[in-house]
């Protein structure tokens, strides 16, 4: 029985071995699952093989690789959402800043930098970023109070109206600032508020004198015939006045809606100015001035409606004769460009001061010196849109007291 021992002692140890050997080698395994694992924690999605020649191994690769699969197309959509949102952030006229709970800006898109002239909001305060005092201060109201806030501002050394909505992000204690350039609708609004109270003074005044003249007729001037006569012609003219705003003010609608025919066709941009300046030869000369053509006879054709072009050139005249004094000067000229023939009528008036250079264009719209010259304040708007209704655009530049000119582009025929 001596050699019984040492058979069961190589026995245990060959048996241990075995044991140790297939421990080992499950260990590599299972380091091969742990990496995976580890990979696809951290993002990297290896589509790799993973030992299944185990029993119960197959089921664990199975699930591993499912599991990264199923992150795959989760990181997949976030990234797409991410992108897609991202996408939406850079087009936005709207500026979005996002800041942490320090009041750090975390991101910001193009429009917030446009906005601030910051050219890099990032990593800045949210104090450094939007300067005006009164919208730092409805951040940190919302940032004290978690509450949305709304702040509107005016900036007006660059011209601008903004609005601020500070929301914010229960989650991570920073908040979302959206700003809004108002701009444009603030100046709608001035427009159209300025456009019920210019046409409320242009009817007021004609209608309180037709009132005044009934009321002189019914008491007792109808008795005396030249007194009679004399207050008709005056409600005739009145009434005239009248008519020729609701005219004008429905050509005006016609041709912003589209509903105005023009009927375009070459014709010279010379042919246009001597027909204008023959209209208005007579009255130019009445008033003392001198009405000259610039332009030589240049065969440059334009794409016009020659009647509704006439028209702009007309009124444009018209304006230039009625501001400007005796012995002044009144020049026309039209000269080819890259693609478009640039028309202007000069004058040696009164000009335009600078805070109505921007708005005479506008329905009604009148600088102080003109509101004593009669007319209906339409003529400068309707050639606005009779001008861009032919592709062109039409704008003025004056210095007070040394005259103004209006110039307006029509693109060249062909």
């Amino acid at each position: 029985m001596t050699w019984f021992l040492p058979v069961v002692i190589v026995i245990l140890l060959i048996a241990l071995g075995g044991v140790a050997w297939r421990l080992a080698h499950l260990h590599g395994k299972l380091g091969r699952f742990t990496g995976t694992i580890r990979k696809i924690a951290e993002g990297d999605r290896p589509v790799t093989d993973l030992p299944k020649d185990e029993p119960g191994l197959e089921e664990l690769s199975n699930a591993i690789l499912l599991l990264a699969g199923s992150e795959r197309e989760r990181t997949l959509k976030v990234e797409t959402e991410r992108a897609r949102l991202a996408a939406v952030l850079e087009r936005m006229t709207d500026g979005v800043l996002i800041a942490n709970a320090d009041g750090r800006i975390q991101y910001s898109n193009p429009a917030a930098a446009g906005l601030f002239e910051s050219p890099e909001p990032t990593g800045r305060t949210v104090a450094e970023v939007l300067r005006h005092y009164q919208l730092v201060e409805a951040w940190r109201r919302c940032q004290q109070g978690r509450e949305l806030q709304n702040e509107s501002v005016e900036l007006p050394n660059r011209h601008l109206f903004l609005q601020l909505v500070a929301i914010p992000d229960q989650d991570t204690g920073g908040s979302l600032l959206l700003v809004q350039d108002l701009t444009r609708v603030r100046k709608l609004e001035t427009v159209r508020r300025d456009f019920v109270s210019n046409l409320s003074h242009e009817l007021r005044t004609p209608l309180a004198s037709l009132k005044a003249l009934t009321e002189t007729l019914r008491g007792g001037a109808m008795e005396d015939p030249k007194a009679a006569t004399h207050f008709l012609e005056s409600i005739e003219t009145e009434v005239d006045a009248m008519t020729q705003m609701a005219s004008e003010l429905l050509e005006l609608t016609r041709i912003e809606s589209g509903q105005l025919p023009m009927e375009f066709k070459p014709v010279p941009a010379y042919n246009l100015l001597h027909t204008a300046a023959e209209r208005m030869g007579a009255q130019a000369e009445r008033a003392g001035l001198t009405l000259r053509l610039e332009s030589g006879q240049d065969e440059t054709e334009v794409r016009a409606d020659s009647p509704r072009l006439e028209q702009v050139l007309v009124n444009l005249i018209h304006n230039a004769v009625k501001f400007t004094s005796p012995g002044g000067e009144v020049v026309l000229s039209a000269r080819a460009e890259a693609g478009f023939v640039r028309f202007s009528v000069k004058d040696s008036g009164v000009g335009i001061p600078d805070d109505d250079l921007e708005r005479i264009f506008e329905r009604f719209y009148k600088a102080d010196r003109a509101r004593s010259s009669g007319g209906t304040g339409l003529g400068l708007s309707i050639a606005r849109h009779i001008v861009e209704a032919h592709g062109g655009k039409i704008w003025a530049e004056s210095v007070e007291g040394r005259g103004s000119i209006f110039f307006f582009t029509i693109p060249v025929a062909g």
